[in-house]
Parts: C-alpha cells; structure tokens; sequence
C-alpha cells in the first residue's frame, strides 16, 4: 500500500511502465481504493497520497468513481454541453485531433502531464500553428477540469503543469483598413457588402452577430442597434448607431423591404433564413477595389483601433465590441498609420523651437564673453 507505478505487457511481451504515480490506499469502512495521481514527481505524489489519507481518515473524503471511462466516451458527452454552435464546431476538430493521437481506447486516467507534452511535439512536427494547438490543449484542460469535477480524476493535469505556447509571434496581424481603402472600397462595392462594410467598421460587430441581426433587433428612433445572439455572455449588448451607418442600414431596409424577410441580411433562396457565409462576394469586392484580401472579420479590428485613436477608454472598447475585460483590446486595437504621421509632425514641430531656444541662450551668453575679452 502506497505509491506504486504501473506495468504491463505488450503483445510481443515486453514490460512497460507508467511514469505516473499511482495511489493505493484505504477507506475505513469502505476499503481499498488506487488511483492515479496525474504526476511524475515522486514528491508530489506523496503529498497528494498523504491528502488523500487524511481525508479518508476524517471521513470527508471524495471517492473517485471506479468508472472506466475513455477520452473518446468523455469528449462527445462534453460536447453536448457546448451551447454555441461554432464553438461546438471547433472542439469537434480539436476532439479528432486528440483521439487520434491518444486512440480511440486511452482512458481520462492516462492523459499525464508527459503525454500532453509528447501531443504538443507531435502536433508541432506536424506543422500545426500555435494557435490551433492551443484550442486543442483548451478543449483537453476543459474537458479534464470538468472530469476532475465529476471524480473521474483525481487531479487535472493541467494544475501541474504549462502547456499552452505563446502565439503573439505567429499570429497573423490584422489589416486595419485606412480612409482611403474605404472609399475604394465602397465605391465598387454591391448594395449588400457596402452595408456590412459600414457596419462592420461603425459598430466593430463580429460577422455572425452582423448576419444574424433581424429588423426587431435595430431601433431607429433612438439609434442603437441590440445584439441579442452573441458568442459570449458580455456580447450581449446594445451598440450606439453612427449618423452614416443608420443612413446606409435605412438605405439597404428601403432596398429589400422588411416585408420579404425578417432578416436584415436574408438568404435570397430561403427568406426564413439568414445569410451564411458572402466570403466570394467580399473577396471579389476587395479584389475589383484593388486592395490585398483580408477577412471581414477585420472590421472589428479597425472599429478598435479608430476609436484608440479617438482617445477612447479600453473598458468603453471592450463593452462596445462585446469583451468582459480590456485584456484582449491591444490586440484589435493597432495604432494607426496616421497617428505614426502625427507624432513624427510633432516631433519636427519640437525642434526648431528647441533650436530657437539655444539660438537665445548664444546670444545671452555672447556679450558676457565679449566683455571678458575686452577685460
């Protein structure tokens, strides 16, 4: 009784062993109970043997269920539990990732700390991106933390350890669409892309919140367009409308009529349905506009960083385009071009008064000098 480490035979008959530490103890009146506990460090995993003796001796101990349960089993009943449909979508993908390469067979109790790291190698020699290996290892910490949650686990091992890598240095920087672009841009552009353009740039709204607005949802009279469906609890909100956009949404209502649809931006196929997709419309748009193709996603970004340079308050940032905090504001908002421009004028603008000051200081000193000289 005590720690132990695992061993098993393959089918050729070689011995293998665990580099995780496994836990075997007993509850009074119960009796004896193993489980792993999620490290390779032998010093840790006595501690969380001494706590689990302690616990078991108080008796206000938390049994692990004995449950047999497998990442596979697990992953697709958490999945169930994702309320967004596009969250949902991508922890589908990072699901088939992580069962293909831990199997279809691996048990919650043997994703250790090293097995994550060797996930980690694999998926980096594979060519995958920061980010995407990243919404991978969130999916597992998640679905860990919740089995952990349940006592199908003892530990997570995520408590243990740091998996996730930096991806400020891969991330792809955002195009933030200048003035001119944007008279380019809507000069060529079709009556639909003109107005998700303007309201995309005067709102910072992510596309699917622009796609699933509804006639109901805007309010003319006092200007404010309401999100009611949003990816996150804080983009629920309620969005000021700008003097242009409400011109452009009025425009395109008196185009398309509230009638056909419910919708403001419908599909033409079936009007009880919103638009999906538009990516070759806006891809066109930018490619007759002349301009290098980005997504319209990144509208959002130019919202930010025109309302950065407008002198406007993170926190006001982040509640306008639907963000709990301004942590993640930095990276929607960049500084403008134009604000490059004008610090560089005002730094030209600072040295012919500095030169004009020492210009002053010469002459004061030059009759002292001289009067020294005449001594």
């Amino acid at each position: 009784m005590g720690l132990y480490r695992r061993k098993w035979k393959d089918k050729d008959g070689t011995i293998h062993e665990s580099k995780v530490w496994w836990a075997d103890y007993v509850v009074p009146g119960l009796g004896q109970y193993c489980e792993s506990t999620g490290t390779t460090n032998r010093r840790r995993a006595q501690q969380i043997l001494d706590s689990r003796r302690g616990e078991a001796a108080d008796g206000r101990f938390n049994l692990l269920k004995k449950q047999i349960v497998t990442l596979k089993d697990y992953s697709e009943k958490y999945l169930t539990s994702v309320q967004h449909l596009n969250t949902r979508r991508r922890y589908a993908s990072s699901k088939e990732n992580l069962i293909s390469f831990f199997g279809e067979g691996a048990q919650l109790t043997h994703i250790s700390s090293a097995r994550i790291e060797q996930f980690k190698i694999a998926r980096r020699e594979a060519g995958v991106k920061a980010a995407t290996l990243n919404r991978d290892l969130r999916f597992l910490a998640q679905l860990l933390k919740q089995a952990e949650r349940e006592r199908y686990i003892a530990r997570s091992p995520f408590d243990l350890s740091k998996f996730f890598l930096n991806e400020s240095r891969e991330r792809r920087k955002p195009h933030i669409i200048t003035w001119a672009e944007e008279e380019k841009l809507l000069a060529v552009a079709r009556p639909r892309i003109r107005v998700l353009t303007v309201l995309g740039i005067e709102t910072g709204m992510r596309t699917g919140e622009m796609l699933c607005l509804r006639w109901t949802d805007i309010d003319f009279l006092d200007g404010i367009i309401r999100v009611e469906k949003s990816k996150t609890a804080s983009g629920v909100r309620s969005i000021p409308l700008s003097a242009r956009c409400k011109k452009e949404l009025l425009r395109w209502r008196n185009l398309i009529g509230t009638e056909f649809s419910e919708w403001v931006f419908p599909n033409f196929l079936n009007r009880r349905h919103p638009l999906q997709g538009g990516r070759k419309a806006w891809a066109s748009t930018l490619k007759t506009a002349g301009i290098p193709y980005f997504p319209l996603y990144y509208l959002r970004h130019t919202f930010a960083s025109r309302l950065t340079s407008a002198g406007v308050s993170p926190l006001t940032i982040a509640q306008m385009i639907g963000h709990s905090s301004t942590q993640i504001v930095p990276r929607y908002a960049q500084v403008m071009d134009q604000n490059r421009l004008d610090a560089m004028k005002k730094l030209e603008a600072l040295r012919p008064q500095a030169n004009g000051l020492s210009e002053d200081l010469v002459r004061t000193e030059e009759p002292e000098a001289d009067q020294k000289v005449q001594q």
